[in-house]
């Protein structure tokens, strides 16, 4: 959003707030702009809604310079959760399987959601039953860390679920 300062505000009259934060009453905004100049001030419109519209007193650098640090701090905070995949065939051997569920358990820690798949080659279609019981033994395992989003489902020849993290205590 774009203030107006200074010359900008063309209003007859504004009500004008101080520094500090004090009322100082409806004026016409040349008398405004006098005071402003007179505090080695900015005259900044804050409401141009308002009937009459309001302007503060500011230092207008210092203010634009403390809300770009705000929105700075704000956007350091935040954390985008991404989708990791783990991919596994239904032959997995057990070995293979636990380097595949401390994979998923780590990208579940770190606040990710996991999508879980078994792609079947040839034969293997014919026995999708041993590659849900492979997703649900899966997601048993990391049930302490993750709740399962959707149940295993088959879309061509990749069988998926998905598994996201519990919400922290």
């Amino acid at each position: 959003m774009t203030h107006q300062i200074n010359e900008e505000i063309r209003d007859k009259e504004v009500r004008l707030i101080s520094a500090s934060g004090e009322q100082l009453g409806i004026m016409s905004s040349a008398e405004a702009l006098n005071r402003a100049a007179e505090a080695d001030l900015d005259l900044v419109k804050i409401s141009p809604n308002a009937v009459p519209p309001v302007c503060k007193l500011m230092d207008y650098g210092k203010f634009k310079f403390e809300q770009a640090k705000r929105e700075k701090e704000a956007k350091k905070n935040q954390h985008v959760v991404e989708i990791k995949e783990v991919r596994m065939s239904p032959s997995i051997d057990v070995g293979d399987f636990n380097v595949k569920l401390r994979n998923a358990q780590k990208f579940l820690s770190e606040g990710n959601r996991v999508k879980v798949t078994v792609r079947f080659r040839g034969r293997e279609m014919a026995h999708t039953d041993i590659g849900r019981r492979l997703l649900l033994d899966f997601a048993q395992q990391c049930a302490e860390v993750a709740t399962m989003d959707k149940d295993p489902k088959l879309e061509g020849r990749h069988m998926s679920m998905f598994l996201s993290a519990k919400a922290s205590k």
